[in-house]
């Protein structure tokens, strides 16, 4: 077996690994890479393989730069199954035809206005995401399923365990069955941390003799989860109380559903401020709905709540409003008073938080609020860094709003979660290859795994190939 890793390598975008199995090649994921434009659509339009020479693809979760390139994939000649659990293919209906609108939608304003941009064509377009659509096949957790070869029987079967980042994701075993030997390689996708509120807690390792193992928090903890609601609710006081808007850039799944999950407890609590709540991102309000129609996937505390709440709705209260329409997006900007935005995307590299952002980034009575990862070279690391200026759409603007993090709400992972979750599994281990994750958290967390037995951790860099002995 051999894996080339294509995207996610010493990065936390873009996840791409091709398995070779000796008779047939797996794509585990095909994400987006996200980071400076011009980079990032070379990175994203010119596949680094022949699309028509993989047999099979297998999705750990709906996230973009996990799935976001899966059009492209199709449209440069793959003809096989993208196998997935049925919460992914859910999500991904919407996400991925919402990725090439935006995609549309942005070289539209750019022409429009005059702005110069990488290029006037989209990675895809509509139609091609919608006949990437049909190439999704989805499963339940913990069912054996048969990868087939292209006109043969199948030596390889593909397993899915509950993740616990979001809403559908999986960890990923593939077993192969040769004449003489056997191989079990586990993908962790993204591994979600304990305890966290709507999802189930991820499950233990598989048994494997090889792991891709994510490595985003490598090197920190996260505060408790606790302490998110404070901070939020600090957050929200100290807009209000200055008359200005509240922006969190938020990704559309998972990360919105669960700022409104906090939200609705702060209301019911009656410590949420009297203003509006605005949920601008159309591919929000359908993730909603796909969240609402899989309570199979949320945590025993969730349902009690979905019993408890007054509206029976944990994702929804009578503030919040969501604005589907660009009309009704567009209207926001003559709300009078205090409110708070929430909008895509999480790292503000496209979609309507960029208009939002050119409305108030100026303005010192607004605040910023990031509550997820900001990947480098994005807008959002750059207005969390502080720069002095920053182009929004062809524009340069100057950050006056307050910027503010709070890291709690991170559905990814930290050190000791990942170190908890190998530990088990430490005897049986050939070794790990690191994915995921920036340079410096990943030395940091292969110290930590080499610290509990890991025999061989590998850091791999983009293209670079390893054999996997038997």
């Amino acid at each position: 077996m051999q894996i080339t890793f294509w995207g996610a390598a010493q990065t936390v975008t873009g996840s791409q690994h091709l398995v070779d199995t000796g008779e047939q090649r797996i794509l585990l994921d095909c994400g987006l890479f996200q980071g400076r434009r011009a980079d990032a659509y070379a990175i994203n339009q010119h596949l680094p393989f022949d699309a028509r020479d993989v047999d099979s693809m297998v999705l750990s979760h709906a996230h973009i730069d996990h799935s976001g390139n899966i059009p492209n994939l199709s449209k440069s000649g793959y003809d096989g199954r993208v196998i997935c659990t049925h919460a992914t293919r859910d999500l991904c209906a919407v996400m991925l035809r919402d990725s090439a609108h935006i995609q549309e939608d942005d070289m539209r304003f750019l022409s429009r206005h005059g702005k110069k941009g990488v290029t006037n064509e989209p990675i895809y377009t509509m139609e091609d995401a919608e006949q990437a659509l049909h190439k999704f096949v989805s499963y339940d957790y913990g069912r054996s399923i048969p990868i087939e070869r292209k006109g043969k029987g199948a030596n390889t079967t593909v397993t899915f365990g509950d993740a616990g980042h979001m809403l559908g994701s999986a960890w990923v075993l593939l077993e192969t069955a040769g004449a003489n030997t056997s191989q079990r390689l586990c993908f962790s996708g993204d591994l979600g941390r304990v305890g966290l509120p709507i999802l189930r807690d991820p499950l233990p390792m598989p048994d494997a003799d090889y792991l891709i193992l994510e490595s985003t928090y490598g090197d920190r903890l996260h505060d408790p989860i606790e302490t998110a609601l404070p901070e939020l609710q600090k957050a929200i006081q100290d807009v209000a109380r200055r008359g200005g808007k509240l922006l969190i850039p938020a990704f559309a799944v998972g990360r919105t559903q669960e700022l409104i999950y906090h939200l609705n407890q702060l209301m019911i609590a009656g410590t949420l401020p009297s203003l509006p709540v605005f949920v601008d991102s159309p591919l929000a309000i359908n993730v909603t709905e796909a969240f609402r129609m899989h309570p199979e996937c949320y945590d025993a505390e969730t349902r009690d709540l979905l019993n408890d709440d007054p509206d029976g709705d944990v994702f929804g209260f009578p503030r919040v409003s969501y604005t589907r329409m660009v009309s009704q997006s567009k209207a926001i900007n003559d709300v009078k008073g205090p409110a708070i935005i929430i909008s895509a995307s999480g790292m503000c590299e496209n979609g309507r938080i960029l208009h939002h952002l050119r409305q108030h980034i100026e303005d010192p009575r607004s605040m910023i609020l990031f509550v997820s990862f900001q990947a480098p070279n994005t807008l959002g690391r750059k207005i969390l860094d502080q720069w002095d200026y920053v182009n929004i759409l062809g524009d340069q603007f100057k950050i006056k709003a307050e910027v503010r993090r709070i890291e709690a709400f991170s559905g990814h992972a930290d050190r000791n979660n990942l170190l908890d979750w190998v530990r088990p599994q430490v005897k049986n281990l050939r070794g790990i290859f690191l994915v995921h994750g920036e340079p410096e958290p990943m030395k940091a967390l292969a110290g930590g795994l080499r610290d509990i037995g890991v025999r061989r951790v590998e850091m791999p860099a983009r293209g670079e190939t390893f054999d996997l002995p038997s």
